[in-house]
């Protein structure tokens, strides 16, 4: 076997460390997890030539019922080698974001230089390796490394696993690389795939879905300029000074399946802390811009809460520890979670009683729970960690955030408007209605989230599911869907749950079979559509003769009601299976019908066509022509408005 770049003996006397220093942070015993993936790294960055050079150690354990015949590795930074990536090609397809415009030496690039295993025996696999495309056949796509072993991993046996790796930080492709003196490095290390039953899951990077590993501990050496802060994954175990002008830092975590590190000479350190009656005190590090240093409270209450309703929500956040980061100014990293660890997103300027900075920070400290606790496969099913996070932050948001008011951004982004006569609502605004609505048929939800069309991903991945479990909040009952959530995360907490795993868990805590509801909003990208088609209340003797027809436009199916109010204040609601395409309801009564609404509760929040809801007979003074003059009035003074400010750039 070659000689390796950096002394495997110093590898080996990490891990012999770690062993010996049990109490120290990071550690948690018993173990959590079934820890099959533990990584010993060692990296130095070289901030003039933006690359790192790294050595790994993998410790490996097979835990199928399967023996192991090859290695796979994810080398994600490879998306953004050249043009011709799948990751690159994605983009492009669905312009669903931007592609960066660099120079080539702003690319990305991870270059394993040597690979070995030590089993029964010793074996170099550099000669063997290779570049597969297991998705789609991209004979230019490098983000997936396989390497044949020379005899298999029998189920239960362990493997240690030997890299060296050389890798160019780029200019940022979806939130890791550097720009000025800030670096955020995440996805940056050769990772092994997730050996299942069924063979190696490690698909290729794609554009619209993120990230799956195994749990294991994760101790890793950082050198890095002198005085440089340092934020990573896990505790800091050590810190030495070299006589270079670098510093090392060693970090250690048990129980993560990622590990990621970022460090600049800007960042402003503070720390706080969580404490509760009923959940463990989590200490929290925050690393902030020095312009942004007027939120410091702002981001750590936004972290608090997201502790706090999930902790009492759903279940404890086990590590001790938290690290809050707020990325450079056009950095692109921000709104991202990694293991005990996520990026936050603000602006210079950002008004109290607004949901920004802290929906980002809610919706990113929640990911230590789902995507960080519970293993779910990103690549796969990717709503399972964004969709059951985003309605879970639009419910933290309206609890404890409430009551906040919408706003928007002008001139470019940078100059913010608080509309205070309008109060941003949990349905609308932070389960993300609107998007839903651009394009609700877009694909099954059930398709494997890596094939969805790129540009419609978001739109099934969150907005999707946020609002068919607020639906079922509505439907069953926080209580019922508390229990769910809570039972759910219990049972896969640091394991890799299947989609059926959380319907199945719905049906038990519910007392119901739901498999047609999730026929519709999980295995169909049908949509729901229900209106009153008619309504009419004629004078017969002294009595009025309504009709009413519900009509179900849409193709998916749910049950709703249908509420008839008459004068005097009288209310009849019908319950209709909406299994039918029109339903008739007819009454004969003194009093003369004056509106018809299906759903009236606004249960069903997937419902895309809200004007057909309803019907009345006559103008109802609330809502009459009133409210018709004051909206557009306003409209017109917003539209005179901006005429006049940008008639000043013409």
């Amino acid at each position: 076997m070659r000689l390796l770049h950096f002394s495997m003996m110093t590898l080996w006397s990490l891990a012999a460390a770690a062993s010996a220093h049990a109490e120290a942070g990071g550690t948690i015993d018993p173990a959590l997890s079934p820890r099959n993936a533990s990584y010993i790294i060692d990296a130095k960055l070289d901030i003039t030539s933006r690359t790192i050079t790294g050595s790994e150690v993998i410790l490996w354990r097979n835990i199928t019922t399967k023996p192991a015949t090859e290695l796979q590795f994810h080398l994600y930074w490879n998306a953004w080698r050249d043009d011709h990536s799948t990751w690159l090609r994605e983009t492009k397809l669905g312009s669903r974001r931007t592609v960066p415009m660099v120079r080539p030496d702003e690319r990305a690039r991870i270059d394993v230089t040597s690979l070995g295993v030590r089993g029964n025996a010793r074996a170099d696999l550099t000669t063997v390796m290779r570049f597969i495309a297991p998705d789609d056949g991209n004979a230019d796509d490098r983000t997936v490394l396989a390497a044949r072993l020379p005899q298999p991993v029998a189920p239960g046996a362990s493997l240690t696993i030997e890299l060296t790796w050389t890798a160019h930080v780029p200019r940022t492709f979806a939130r890791t690389g550097v720009i000025g003196n800030y670096f955020f490095i995440a996805q940056w290390f050769p990772k092994l795939g997730v050996l299942q039953d069924e063979g190696w899951n490690c698909h290729q990077f794609h554009s619209g879905t993120e990230f799956f590993s195994d749990y294991g501990s994760y101790d890793v050496r950082m050198t890095v300029p002198a005085r440089w802060v340092l934020g990573a994954t896990g505790v800091e175990r050590e810190r030495h000074d070299n006589a270079n002008g670098t510093t090392t830092h060693r970090y250690y975590q048990d129980d993560v399946h990622d590990f990621v590190w970022t460090t600049s000479p800007d960042y402003v350190e503070r720390r706080a802390r969580f404490e509760h009656a009923s959940l463990p005190p989590v200490d929290m590090r925050l690393l902030i811009q020095p312009e942004h240093t007027s939120q410091i409270a702002r981001h750590f209450e936004a972290t608090r809460a997201a502790l706090k309703y999930y902790g009492e929500w759903y279940g404890a956040y086990p590590y001790g520890h938290i690290t809050i980061i707020d990325p450079a100014y056009q950095s692109g990293a921000g709104g991202m979670e990694y293991p005990t660890l996520f990026t936050a997103g603000t602006r210079w300027l950002a008004p109290d009683h607004v949901d920004d900075p802290e929906d980002v920070a809610v919706h990113e400290a929640g990911h230590q729970f789902f995507y960080g606790i519970v293993g779910s496969n990103e690549f796969e099913d990717a709503w399972m960690d964004e969709g059951i996070n985003t309605f879970s932050e639009a419910r933290v948001m309206g609890t404890w955030a409430s009551p906040t008011y919408v706003s928007q951004r002008y001139f470019g982004g940078f100059i913010p408007y608080v509309f205070k006569d309008i109060i941003a609502d949990r349905e609308i605004v932070w389960n993300r209605f609107a998007g839903y609505r651009r394009n609700p048929k877009g694909d099954p939800q059930s398709m494997t989230s890596f094939r969805y069309y790129p540009a419609t991903g978001g739109v099934i991945t969150y907005n999707k599911t946020a609002l068919w479990l607020n639906t079922m909040e509505r439907w069953l009952g926080w209580p019922t869907v508390q229990k769910t959530m809570s039972t759910y995360f219990s049972r896969w907490k640091f394991r890799h749950p299947k989609p059926q795993d959380f319907f199945d868990t719905a049906s038990e805590v519910s007392g119901r079979d739901l498999t047609g509801y999730f026929d519709q909003v999980y295995r169909s990208s049908n949509v729901f559509d229900y209106g009153i088609q008619e309504l009419r209340s004629d004078k017969d003797g002294d009595r009025y003769r309504t009709l009413v027809v519900a009509r179900r436009y849409g193709e998916a199916i749910f049950p709703i009601d249908v509420r008839v109010t008459f004068t005097e204040g009288r209310k009849v609601v019908e319950h209709w299976d909406g299994k039918d395409r029109w339903h008739l309801y007819t009454y004969d009564f003194p009093q003369r019908a004056v509106t018809a609404q299906a759903d009236p509760d606004h249960v069903l929040l997937l419902d895309v066509n809200l004007t057909n809801n309803s019907r009345a007979l006559t103008p109802l003074d609330k809502f009459g022509p009133k409210a018709a003059t004051k909206w557009s009035l306003k409209w017109m003074v917003w539209l005179q408005d901006c005429l006049l400010t940008w008639s000043v750039f013409v």
